[in-house]
Formats: C-alpha cells, structure tokens, sequence
C-alpha cells in the first residue's frame, strides 16, 4: 500500500511518548507515492488549516519512503505567446517528520536520532572534523567527513541549476521556432 495509518491509544503508546498515553500516538508511512497537484489546489488549503481553537499536540510520525509530488502552475498565463510555466517535482527518497510531546515538528533524513533537529531551530553546528580514508588502495588522501555532505549539497544544486538552465534553453528554442521554423543552434 501506498499509505498505512497506525493510531495507538492508551497504556501500549507510551512507548512512544508519555502525552500518548492521553493523547495517542500516530505512525504515518507513506511508499512509493505519485502524485501531480496543480498550484490552485495549494493555495486553496489555506482555509481549511487556519482554525480558531488550538488543537491538542498529538506525539507522531510521519515517515516518506520514495515519493514524488508534481506541482503544475494553473494560473493563467500573462503572455500569450508563452509555452507557460514548467511542472515543479518534489522527489523525497526518505525523510521523517517527527512531533513531540513539545509540539515541535523534527525532520530527519533517516531514523538515526542524533540528527534530528528542530524545523524552527535549523542551525549550522560546528562539530569537530572527522578523517575517512575516501580510498585506501589510492593512498592516504582522505576525505573531511564535513565535506562529504556540503560536496554532495553543491553537487545536487549544479544539478538543479544545469536542468534548469537546459529548460530554460528548450523553452527559447520553442520560442524562437514559432516566429523563424527553420532555425538552428
């Protein structure tokens, strides 16, 4: 399945948190999940997340496993000629999305809990730099195990910026072969 739900009440949810207990406790795995939004749809949740009473903190976890999520732009275009706005998609490997007892939403990339850290505090932390041994029949060069993270950040932001700028290149292409078919790069 692509979404399980799992609510435990009582004396068997303190495992998970004391307030669960009370309040219960929720386990939401969602797999393997599709799905295209258009931006309208977005926006128009607004309405129905705004409430007047403050709900009860309810202990959870919300676990995405493999899912991608499409955003299409529906609102009309403001030049004719435009082949319109490209979709959006959100790919999620693995994340976890934690609320405790405090009522503050933790995101974790994986279910280690030494990483956890809280969305409203996402701070830099200066940790001590560790020495791994990239490849040991190479020789001695190693690696910064602080570096790894940040080279693959900026490896998967060229990434982004380099399909983005190829779209942006398609879409002018398009442009220009509306007025002139025979062009050529």
């Amino acid at each position: 399945p692509e979404v399980c739900l799992r609510l435990e009440v009582g004396p068997s949810a303190a495992v998970h948190s004391p307030l669960a207990v009370q309040n219960g406790f929720l386990h939401m795995l969602v797999h393997s999940y599709t799905a295209e939004f258009f931006m309208s749809f977005l926006t128009n949740l607004g309405p129905f997340l705004e409430d007047e009473i403050i709900p009860e903190v309810i202990p959870m976890e919300i676990e995405v496993v493999d899912a991608k999520v499409t955003l299409k732009d529906d609102s009309p275009r403001v030049y004719p000629t435009s082949p319109g706005p490209v979709p959006i998609t959100l790919a999620v490997d693995h994340v976890i999305v934690k609320c405790r007892d405090d009522g503050v939403f933790y995101v974790t990339g994986d279910g280690s809990p030494k990483q956890e850290k809280p969305v409203s505090v996402l701070q830099e932390q200066k940790a001590p730099a560790e020495c791994v041994l990239a490849a040991p029949a190479a020789g001695t060069r190693g690696l910064q195990l602080k570096e790894v993270p940040e080279l693959q950040r900026e490896l998967q932001t060229m990434k982004l910026a380099l399909a983005e700028a190829n779209m942006d290149k398609a879409r002018l292409l398009q442009e220009i072969r509306k007025y002139n078919p025979l062009f050529q790069l």
